[in-house]
């Protein structure tokens, strides 16, 4: 897997490995696994917040970012200068919202949780319109000045607020946000796709969709007729299961998966990579034996024919 997608100066792999299961339902030896059988495999974009997984019942937040800190300490400098690093902030328990102290007081707590002494890629996880756009971006821009933030990003942001936040940073010759989180993928597609996707390719922003397997339901071990497995996330599985169109899109999916002799999960992935403006999907494995089928994407290219038939299904 190669590290051939551009998001503002960092070159990042195809597929995000999402760390939002690292220290919930991957525990800590798992975890170091998984990051160890991404990096080795050439995966180099990494992603989490300060927020996983405050909503565990004993955790308070951060438990993600520590986990990733302990292995960055525990591999070395030279894994770190390899991993392009992204995290998230404004919806800690302790560090709610965008205001200027908030963000500051957030980025040094997730610095010192991840042990290290720069974010590649830091992400206002969700916006805050009770502070004003010159605020936010010059307090993010002091971040990128002073070393600490090499690239920011923003998740979460209405359209027309996105345009705002990218025309200060162009008029004050400011730092500027170079990517965009939004939640994407073959069964939810109204929030991206539209006036926010406009904006991102204006912009030439790079699209990094989180939930790229709907809570695991586009991995192919959920179908119709069979009761769903209890899980942290079957809930929102056995929703969509029960629908007409989740019913089709997994059809199509493994129409396409058996021609590719893939899994569900690898061609859902591969739909998002080929669409306009997405640079990496974000994809998380609580186990090693779910790692393959995601870094996979990499090397799948679905024929024009293919995507009409899951773009047709998802409609």
């Amino acid at each position: 897997m190669s590290a051939d997608r551009k998001i503002g100066e960092l070159s990042v792999s195809p597929l995000s490995l999402g760390g939002n299961v690292f220290g919930w339902t991957a525990d800590q030896a798992t975890s170091f696994a998984v990051l160890d059988a991404y990096t080795e495999g050439g995966g180099n974009f990494v992603d989490t917040a300060d927020v996983y997984s405050a909503w565990v019942e004993g955790n308070s937040g951060g438990e993600s970012e520590t986990v990733i800190g302990e292995w960055f300490a525990a591999r070395g400098p030279a894994v770190r200068d390899k991993v392009v690093l992204a995290t998230k902030t404004g919806a800690h328990p302790d560090h709610k919202g965008l205001a200027p102290a908030t963000l500051r007081a957030a980025l040094e707590d997730s610095l010192r949780r991840l042990r290290t002494d720069h974010i590649d890629l830091f992400y206002t996880h969700y916006d805050d319109e009770t502070v004003e756009v010159s605020e936010i971006i010059s307090t993010l821009d002091s971040f990128v000045k002073e070393g600490k933030v090499r690239e920011i990003g923003a998740s979460n942001v209405s359209p027309a607020r996105l345009e705002e936040f990218l025309t200060f940073s162009d008029t004050a010759d400011l730092a500027r946000y170079v990517a965009l989180q939004p939640h994407y993928n073959l069964v939810s597609r109204d929030t991206y796709e539209g006036e926010l996707a406009a904006v991102a390719q204006r912009a030439s922003l790079a699209v990094v969709p989180y939930y790229a397997l709907a809570s695991g339901f586009l991995t192919g071990k959920y179908r119709p007729g069979q009761e769903v497995p209890e899980s942290a996330r079957s809930g929102k599985a056995a929703q969509l299961l029960a629908t007409d169109k989740g019913q089709r899109v997994l059809a199509a999916l493994t129409t396409v998966a058996s021609a590719h002799q893939a899994s569900e999960a690898t061609i859902a992935l591969a739909w998002l990579a080929a669409q306009p403006t997405v640079t990496a999907p974000i994809a998380s494995a609580r186990t090693l034996d779910q790692l393959p089928p995601l870094m996979a994407v990499g090397t799948t290219t679905l024929a024009p024919d293919e995507l009409r038939l899951l773009t047709d299904a998802s409609a």
